[in-house]
């Protein structure tokens, strides 16, 4: 079974004897001062996959923000309530899909299959890639769903692991060159990266339709980067958004890593911890 599915899949499935559940994840990251943040739920309303319910990113699928991130894990009963009101049953399969970024998707995706969905797929370029199919403006109501989060499905490290890590195996930097490099920082107090992270922008998994390049293609791209010679391999990014698809890529590639949810937005809290700048690893 593979993490994403393409729009013709998933319509034929729809139409199937067992449809999938499907959740809405519209999300932006907002970097413009006072520019209004991006309405999900809005946009859901105004038309959606038939049958889709919608899960805001920011209060459904993260905790509150503060020292563990601006993005932090999500409590795991609030987190399971929240599926199990959109639907989401231990046996049915579940598609997530977002404006066609990939990042919020593969948040969800990477939250259902941490706690220990067995069948979650990302709709591969997202709402775009439905092309000229029909959209709905009908609040669904979906019966409620049995989903019992257990975590630790997938490996997910804290701050002292992802330090380790970036000194024994790989880490990877899932943000902007540039963020990593300490030229710009839109969102975080400072700019940067941890030392021995090494830079992999999250862009780069994509084709210019905004569908994950092949998995051939992905799997080279990782190895020239190091996962060929890395143990344990593990992402970061600003919140832990982007890195969820760095991990979801890192998988179509067949390479296990490990998610720092925290990322950057944690690392950063702490002002003792340290931070390189420019393009290598370390200062």
């Amino acid at each position: 079974m593979t993490a994403i599915i393409t729009a013709s899949d998933l319509s034929d499935e729809l139409a199937g004897e067992r449809p999938p559940v499907l959740l809405d994840v519209r999300w932006q990251l907002s970097t413009a001062v006072g520019a209004p943040p991006f309405d999900g739920r809005a946009a859901h309303a105004a038309g959606h996959l038939p049958g889709a319910v919608f899960v805001d990113l920011d209060r459904e699928l993260a905790g509150a923000p503060g020292e563990r991130g601006r993005h932090p894990l999500p409590d795991v009963g609030e987190f399971g309530a929240v599926m199990r009101r959109a639907g989401v049953r231990a046996d049915t399969p579940v598609v997530i899909y977002d404006g066609g970024q990939g990042w919020a998707a593969a948040r969800a995706w990477w939250l259902l299959r941490w706690t220990g969905h067995p069948d979650v797929r990302v709709l591969d370029g997202g709402l775009a890639a439905w092309g000229e199919r029909p959209l709905s403006t009908a609040a669904a109501t979906p019966a409620e769903g049995d989903f019992q989060p257990e975590p630790g499905a997938l490996a997910l490290l804290d701050a002292d692991g992802a330090a380790a890590l970036a000194r024994e195996g790989l880490l990877l930097d899932a943000r902007a060159a540039e963020r990593y490099r300490g030229e710009v920082e839109p969102v975080d107090r400072v700019g940067g990266h941890i030392p021995g992270a090494v830079s992999a922008p999250t862009a780069q998994n994509v084709s210019a339709d905004g569908t994950f390049r092949p998995a051939a293609e992905l799997a080279a791209r990782f190895a020239s980067l190091g996962t060929a010679d890395a143990a344990e391999v593990g992402v970061y990014c600003g919140s832990g958004v982007s890195a969820a698809h760095q991990v979801l890529a890192l998988e179509l590639a067949g390479v296990p890593a490990a998610l720092y949810a925290g990322s950057w937005s944690e690392w950063t809290q702490d002002e003792s911890r340290p931070v390189a700048t420019g393009a290598r690893p370390h200062p």
